[in-house]
């Protein structure tokens, strides 16, 4: 596979911007929300084991 060039007067290079403090809270807040459910699947799927087996 060869190289691609970039079109003259395009640049695909760019720079991310910083969040804001509204951003990063709800990003926070849906992380926790997410590893909380993750955590009961666990312990969830964990039970379910242990009474097949039992």
């Amino acid at each position: 596979m060869g190289l691609i060039r970039e079109p003259k007067n395009v640049d695909f290079t760019f720079e991310s911007k910083p969040w804001t403090e509204v951003e990063l809270r709800d990003f926070r807040k849906l992380m926790t929300e997410l590893k909380s459910k993750k955590v009961k699947q666990k312990v969830r799927g964990l039970d379910a084991r242990k009474k097949v087996i039992a």
